[in-house]
């Protein structure tokens, strides 16, 4: 699937500020910054999750596939399918079946054949490396899973619905090394189907998986550029002291 540049221009939103960026497709792009910072308010406003968990406001456009996605007329649940995402912590739906769990955003738009979805939700765990370890225990309950098959559920449940881009907030932040490494990989596969923006704090994590990095910093976007160059041979001092670990 070939997925379209997302282009975010801010004037001001909430906490962060004078923000102009493109994330082309098919690509990792990595946002870094100490707490605070405005990385996953950013994030957030991709696809408006934020109007559900902190009601801001934005001046600027968010463009995808050339439409402003706060532009009149937009449906939010059809961008969300669109733009889906991961949060920090495992939010399996705890009611809900595995099965179902991977379902549920494909149910929105009415019922689908009975066979087809179990093509989709099959696909989807494959997707998630994590076919092979439930697939015997697909109506089991979601949340008897491990942290990291947890996430590796979320992470089906948003590509099911064939989004163009997905928004990673700190998906390992809660995930032993183990869980780290599995999320890490996948990753690097999806991105051959998805545009990924990831939020993460861990330098070696967005040296590893990213193609572009994005510092913040005081809700200001400081530096952007290849990740290589942005680890190596940064243009902004303040970068540089994040990066080295002076300060953040």
């Amino acid at each position: 699937m070939e997925t379209s540049t997302l282009t975010a221009m801010y004037g001001k939103f909430a906490a962060v500020k004078a923000v102009t960026l493109q994330f082309p497709a098919n690509q990792v792009h990595a946002l870094i910054g100490p707490s605070g910072c405005g990385k996953s308010t950013f994030l957030r406003s991709l696809n408006r999750m934020h109007e559900m968990s902190i009601g801001g406001w934005v001046t600027g456009r968010v463009l995808l596939d050339g439409e402003d996605v706060y532009g009149p007329g937009v449906s939010v649940i059809q961008l969300r399918r669109r733009v889906g995402m991961v949060f920090q912590r495992p939010t399996p739906f705890p009611t809900k079946s595995i099965y179902d769990n991977v379902a549920a955003g494909l149910m929105l738009e009415g019922k689908l054949p009975r066979a087809e979805l179990d093509e989709i939700v099959e696909r989807s765990l494959r997707r998630a490396a994590l076919w092979d370890e439930v697939k015997d225990r697909l109506k089991g309950s979601a949340i008897a899973l491990s942290g990291g098959q947890q996430q590796r559920l979320c992470l089906a449940r948003t590509i099911a619905p064939e989004p163009e881009v997905i928004l990673l907030d700190e998906p390992t932040a809660s995930l032993d090394p183990q869980g780290t490494q599995r999320i890490e990989e996948l990753v690097f596969e999806l991105k051959k189907d998805f545009t990924i923006i990831i939020v993460t704090h861990n330098m070696q994590q967005a040296a590893r998986t990213s193609d572009t990095t994005t510092f913040f910093y005081l809700g200001t976007m400081v530096e952007h550029g290849p990740t290589k160059q942005i680890f190596t041979t940064p243009q902004n001092e303040q970068t540089e002291a994040y990066i080295t670990g002076r300060f953040g």
